[in-house]
């Protein structure tokens, strides 16, 4: 069981849910303050004023990578019960999607015309990606009682995930020492809230990475906080009932979405790169 009953209601619920709300409030005041340091050495000012438009943007682009985030996170939470731990994977994730997006930001300000950071960053993140779309599969593929064509497709794309992956493992084994979702249980909070912080730091920079050319006609302060404030709904519905979400997430068919959706995540993280190549 993954909710501790014997505890009281605030420690149970109302305080890491808190805590999520107190680390979205941190992250922006983070970025504000990196905004402004920023703004001290380049000569065209990043704006810091909030348009509800460019928030929503952020937001909307940010609920995109909705399945990948709750996958992640479900197989954290079952392999990691506990309120500490819960605490632990709230602020990590959190602090690792601001990370991602604060890097992206530091690049873009500083290095516009380096196209070959940015192509980097989307590679790292691309095969990052694929990595976990094999992971995502792990329950998927034990599925009873579900029809041919289902486990056809889920073995076809385990063997070419594996495949592709093979070839990127030595890179991976660097970027993500832990071994992707599967080598996520932990007994001691830092390296939990660590790890939490390692998946929403990839999709941190693809998200923010994929869309730098949107930054010539919105506002990156008000987009960034539409980022943070997806991050930290997303939080906070999947950790009001902790129970249902790895049930849900341990679903074979929820498996298979997830899969794909990570795929497709890292085959626009290529587009991007061709894209970057060829203009």
């Amino acid at each position: 069981m993954i909710e501790e009953h014997h505890e009281p209601l605030w420690k149970r619920q109302f305080l890491p849910l808190g805590l999520t709300v107190v680390a979205f409030v941190v992250l922006t005041a983070l970025i504000y303050v990196e905004i402004n340091i920023l703004n001290h050495f380049t000569d065209d000012d990043i704006s810091l004023v909030i348009n509800p438009v460019d928030v929503l943007i952020g937001l909307t682009i940010y609920l995109k990578t909705a399945i990948d985030f709750a996958v992640f996170i479900g197989h954290l939470m079952h392999r990691n019960p506990g309120t500490k731990n819960r605490i632990a994977i709230e602020l990590g994730s959190a602090f690792g999607n601001a990370a991602g997006t604060m890097a992206i930001l530091l690049i873009w300000t500083f290095f516009k015309e380096v196209r070959w950071l940015l192509i980097l960053m989307l590679f790292i993140a691309a095969i990052v990606l694929f990595k976990l779309a094999e992971d995502s599969l792990e329950h998927a593929k034990d599925a009873k009682h579900h029809p041919k064509w289902f486990m056809y497709v889920v073995h076809k794309l385990d063997r070419a995930l594996h495949f592709f992956n093979k070839f990127t493992a030595p890179l991976l084994n660097r970027i993500m020492p832990h071994g992707g979702m599967k080598a996520s249980s932990f007994t001691k909070f830092w390296p939990l809230f660590l790890f939490a912080s390692s998946v929403p730091f990839i999709l941190g920079l693809d998200d923010f990475a994929g869309y730098v050319p949107l930054f010539s006609v919105i506002n990156v302060f008000g987009f960034a906080i539409g980022v943070f404030l997806g991050h930290m709904i997303l939080n906070i519905l999947l950790y009001i009932s902790p129970e249902r979400t790895i049930k849900l997430v341990k679903l074979p068919a929820i498996a298979l979405f997830g899969t794909l959706a990570f795929v497709a995540l890292g085959i626009y993280g290529f587009y991007e790169i061709i894209h970057l190549i060829g203009s």
